[in-house]
């Protein structure tokens, strides 16, 4: 089994176009590293400011909310444009839009002109992840997309991560804390936006990744144009409908993300006025260091088992398996609410999120055509948010100010099992009907560029 992961491994990394494609993608999401880390840290962590729980979900919601504004449409215009041309035409616009908002920051200001630059900024990234993503089965054959995901998805988390912690190490060793420090970590996002633009535009050919028949010419009114996003939208869901397995899948993963808003919360909370008594920002910065040097363990752990198990035992039984073993981990490891067993329970929380990131990407990819493919990410990327930022304001209408609340860990810890329970049930005889194991792809050659 592990010669063959190796060979897949292999497979996947000799194509020219994928390693270009995730060249494209790592550059990019080192950048929205460095950005978002200056977004909060501008918010969360600045002296002048004190953002009590309520503030922190409605300063992620707005961080977020762009992503879900925007999801619906992005689909279908990835279904009609070139994107190439979409992912080359949004990193260079974030790029420009990154300098005003840099610039707001500097100035302390937090008013609609800042909003609208980060709205910006963040929302046009979904327009770059999900092309991407709709773009992998056109350079990595379909029998190879497990692995393909695995590897993109990590390393990708890991680019985002290596952003974040760049960021905090400036932090404590250039920069201010404070509304000057977080612009210059702003600044610098742009160097990667730009490289990535023209990493695709030197790499691919216009249609070479896809939609299969892209509409060049379209001359309509802003009025039938959002007419036809609304019935396209429609097409995509109705597709999504005849495509169970990864319509179970995407459920089970909306599920996860409104436990995994409710523990994201708790554990900025934790850091930011349980664990440090005497509000050193500082510290708090070292203790979420980490956090995330756990999670992007846990993302690579998740990204090396994931394509051995669900070959052997199915998708659906590996997502089960995952809801159902978090349940007990947090249990064990957050309960306790000491500093090191709760970097333990972030390690395993995100083998379970990347692990099931990495099946419903799967899903789509092998059981959605390719002309709505676009449109279903963009659903699945609406869910993937809104449910997230419903979590966070669950939590912040549940737990103290500082977070430690033994009654939110044991209830997360139940809703996993009976998620995990469900979806068992549904995902399983779903399957069965079938005669196919959701992301168990079978071998269906596609045409590559090596």
């Amino acid at each position: 089994m592990a010669s063959r992961d190796t060979h897949n491994l292999r497979a996947v990394l000799a194509v020219r176009g994928f390693r270009r494609l995730l060249g494209t993608r790592l550059t990019s999401q080192f950048a929205d590293g460095l950005f978002q880390a200056a977004l909060a840290g501008s918010v969360l962590f600045n002296p002048d400011r004190h953002t009590s729980a309520l503030g922190i979900a409605i300063g992620s919601a707005l961080l977020v909310a762009p992503y879900s504004l925007i999801g619906p449409y992005v689909g279908v215009f990835l279904d009609r444009w070139s994107r190439r041309q979409v992912v080359v035409r949004t990193n260079l616009l974030r790029a420009v839009l990154v300098i005003p908002t840099a610039l707001f920051i500097n100035a302390g200001g937090e008013g609609l002109g800042f909003i609208v630059c980060a709205f910006a900024v963040i929302g046009l990234n979904r327009f770059l992840l999900s092309g991407l993503s709709a773009a992998v089965p056109h350079v990595v054959e379909d029998r190879r997309l497990v692995t393909a995901n695995s590897l993109a998805g990590t390393l990708g988390s890991i680019c985002f991560s290596s952003g974040l912690g760049l960021a905090a190490f400036l932090v404590h060793s250039t920069v201010s804390v404070g509304d000057g420090g977080y612009a210059v970590l702003a600044a610098v996002a742009p160097i990667g936006y730009v490289t990535s633009a023209v990493l695709a535009r030197r790499s691919f050919r216009v249609d070479e990744l896809g939609p299969d028949h892209v509409e060049r010419e379209c001359k309509t009114s802003m009025g039938s144009a959002l007419a036809a996003v609304a019935r396209g939208m429609g097409d995509g869901l109705r597709h999504l409908g005849r495509r169970r397995g990864a319509a179970y899948a995407m459920a089970a993963k909306s599920g996860f993300r409104v436990f995994f808003g409710v523990l994201t919360l708790a554990m900025l909370l934790l850091h930011r006025n349980y664990f440090v008594t005497d509000n050193d920002v500082q510290d708090s910065i070292t203790g979420l260091v980490f956090v995330v040097a756990a999670a992007s363990a846990g993302v690579v752990t998740a990204a090396l088992v994931t394509p051995p198990v669900t070959r052997r035992i199915g998708g659906w039984r590996w997502v089960s398996v995952l809801l159902l073993g978090l349940a007990v981990a947090l249990l064990a490891f957050a309960l306790p609410f000491t500093e090191v067993l709760l970097v333990v329970a972030v390690y395993f929380v995100n083998i379970a999120s990347q692990g099931m990131k990495i099946v419903v990407d799967t899903a789509i990819q092998h059981e959605c055509a390719d002309e709505y493919r676009g449109r279903v990410f963009a659903v699945n990327d609406t869910t993937f948010n809104l449910t997230y930022v419903a979590g966070m304001f669950i939590a912040a209408l549940i737990l103290p100010a500082n977070g430690h609340s033994p009654f939110a860990v044991v209830s997360v810890a139940i809703g996993m099992a009976v998620l995990g329970a469900w979806y068992a049930v549904v995902a399983g005889r779903w399957a069965r009907r079938e005669g196919d194991d959701i992301a168990q792809p079978v071998p269906a050659p596609v045409p590559t560029s090596v």
